[in-house]
């Protein structure tokens, strides 16, 4: 089954600098739900690269023919009502692989990865991934969250091993800090915000990772979830559970990182902004 090769290359016909790569994620929390708000955003900000988490339909059931309208070569691994994860490229890409490498039992649609393959700039790697959430913690869900950031962190060592521009984005369900979250106090035993998880994210990070945002907003509140109940989104009381973490390489290359909080605010939103940050591959 694997490698699977996508070989069209369509133009790529935006504003950014040629030498400029756009990379975009987003967990829609159903892309059947979400599609009009997807597309509009896509269309007002048209990226290279676009990361999909939460995706919620299987791989049939995706809507390919609206984003090959745009240009976008695609690939969906895909799981009915739960999960789900998708790459999106404007470019040529080369699939890796389908699965997070390390179990051979978990069937759970969280993790994509690709070679993006720009003509005339050397191949970079991306990740569409979405971490187990482990709520509640005192249920079998919290250890498999931790069994699965296990997983990456083993895997993200081979990935950086490569020494390429490599980027691994999508909803980690972890809050690093205290500042990412609304209520540091009434989120402390929650799975996404327990010692615990936070320490394996700072592993994954230690590993040589650099969380795009903070490179450029080293402060200041920058939530990319916000509930839809309790009026959360209008108190702007959320969380930072979307990342982007890239290799040094990428790190070297990156150019800006920002949160897009608009469509969160538009009709039958996801709960989620995307992120997105810009490679210079020049």
């Amino acid at each position: 089954m694997l490698p699977h090769h996508v070989d069209v290359d369509i133009p790529f016909l935006c504003k950014l600098k040629m030498t400029e790569v756009k990379i975009v994620s987003w967990n829609v929390n159903s892309i059947k739900m979400r599609l009009i708000n997807v597309l509009n955003w896509l269309q007002k900000n048209p990226c290279d690269v676009v990361l999909l988490q939460e995706i919620k339909t299987i791989d049939e059931k995706f809507p390919f023919s609206e984003f090959e309208d745009l240009g976008y070569n695609i690939k969906v691994v895909g799981q009915k009502s739960y999960n789900g994860v998708c790459i999106l490229s404007r470019h040529p890409m080369t699939i890796e692989q389908t699965k997070l490498p390390g179990s051979d039992h978990d069937e759970q649609a969280r993790y994509l990865e690709a070679l993006i393959e720009p003509k005339n700039y050397s191949p970079f790697r991306v990740a569409s991934l979405y971490a187990p959430n482990g709520n509640p913690v005192h249920s079998e869900k919290f250890p498999y969250k931790i069994t699965w950031m296990d997983r990456l962190i083993v895997h993200a060592k081979t990935l950086l091993s490569y020494e390429e521009i490599l980027v691994l984005a999508g909803d980690y369900n972890i809050i690093p800090d205290d500042c990412d979250v609304y209520d540091p106090v009434a989120w402390a035993d929650d799975a996404l915000f327990c010692k615990e998880s936070k320490n394996k994210f700072y592993e994954l990070c230690h590993l040589g990772l650099t969380d795009a945002l903070r490179l450029f907003h080293q402060t200041g509140i920058h939530y990319s979830f916000w509930d839809y109940t309790g009026g959360h989104w209008q108190k702007n009381e959320g969380l930072r559970i979307d990342h982007m973490l890239l290799s040094p390489l990428a790190t070297d290359r990156v150019t800006s990182c920002f949160i897009d909080k608009e469509p969160r605010g538009w009709d039958k939103p996801s709960d989620h902004a995307p992120i997105w940050c810009t490679l210079n591959l020049a």
